[in-house]
């Protein structure tokens, strides 16, 4: 089983334009959407949901729901969208997704959640994956999360993410739920030496290649969330340390690269800051970050920002980083 890293799905954060953005760093990442809600795919505007630029990485849609009927359906409309498979979203512990019925909080009913992935597998030909949590509340116990994988699997899942955190449904909001309970890697170690075939991803508070190459050790890959966002050029250090790529683009080359898309993009309407609020942290570390950042804010990242600034993006990266140009 080759090892995989992964870019989390983030709720408004990894949308269409950031996978793009992402794609132009790293070729070998994995990249999921931000979750969608199952309901809004039936009744929504599909191509909006679930378009998205073909790239060369593996696009996993997450999908939000608790009615399989509902999420069978889904699956059936997103398949033909160019997604590698469809993740179930059972980790966001938000009080509007509790309220709805969908993330951590189905942790409580696992015959639920195993007749929503029984019908999702039997509606798709896409792998159906799962992304959960260690616990919930005061139920943090290994015997339980076994079972509880177990159920998932002989309805389907192919794949399990785990986030080595329990998530508490009362008391905190989804941020708190990110960095109060206490990260507990051991119990994803655990069941990967409990379900030795299966593919057993870890997820939570990893920032460095060298905190990946130790959980490789131990499990069968690893995925990242806000250290890629508040620092996408990180996955450049993944690419070069872990997958052994020497062919990387500077960050002035991923912005060079990503104007066309901007201006596709922009031609059919897409707003200017939608795609650049992405691009924040791309001079992360580097002397001319908080340069890039006040341009941003002045000129990029506001609703109105006038189109005729892209022809001079690539002037300011120059002041921004003139270093980004040298490999």
């Amino acid at each position: 089983m080759n090892k995989s890293i992964s870019v989390a799905p983030m709720m408004d954060c990894t949308d269409k334009h950031e996978i793009y953005f992402l794609s132009l760093i790293s070729k070998n990442v994995n990249l999921y959407t931000e979750m969608i809600v199952a309901n809004a795919i039936l009744r929504g505007d599909r191509n909006k949901l679930l378009s998205f630029k073909k790239i060369s990485n593996p696009v996993i849609l997450q999908v939000g729901g608790s009615n399989p009927d509902e999420l069978a359906e889904a699956c059936k409309i997103s398949e033909d969208y160019g997604y590698k498979e469809i993740n179930l979203n059972l980790g966001c512990p938000s009080k509007k997704v509790q309220k709805n019925k969908f993330g951590a909080c189905l942790m409580q009913e696992p015959d639920l959640v195993a007749r929503c992935i029984e019908a999702m597998a039997h509606a798709t030909k896409l792998p159906i994956t799962i992304k959960t949590r260690i616990g919930y509340n005061e139920v943090e116990d290994f015997e339980f999360l076994k079972s509880f994988i177990q159920k998932t699997k002989d309805a389907g899942s192919k794949k399990f993410i785990i986030h080595a955190r329990k998530a508490l449904l009362k008391k905190l909001s989804p941020k708190e739920n990110l960095n109060i309970p206490p990260l507990k890697y051991d119990f994803v170690y655990r069941l990967k030496d409990y379900f030795k075939n299966d593919e057993i991803i870890i997820n939570g508070g990893i920032k460095t290649t060298k905190e990946i190459k130790n959980h490789f050790k131990k499990v069968d890959g690893v995925m990242i969330g806000r250290a890629i966002y508040h620092s996408p050029y990180l996955l450049a250090d993944i690419e070069k340390e872990v997958f052994n790529n020497k062919n990387i683009p500077t960050r002035s080359e991923v912005m060079e690269n990503l104007i066309p898309y901007i201006q596709e993009e922009t031609s059919k309407g897409t707003q200017l800051n939608h795609i650049m609020r992405h691009t924040v942290g791309l001079f992360h570390g580097q002397n001319g970050s908080r340069v890039w950042k006040q341009y941003l804010s002045k000129n990029m990242c506001i609703r109105d920002a006038d189109l005729q600034k892209v022809n001079h993006i690539m002037d300011q990266v120059k002041k921004t980083n003139p270093v980004s140009l040298e490999r």
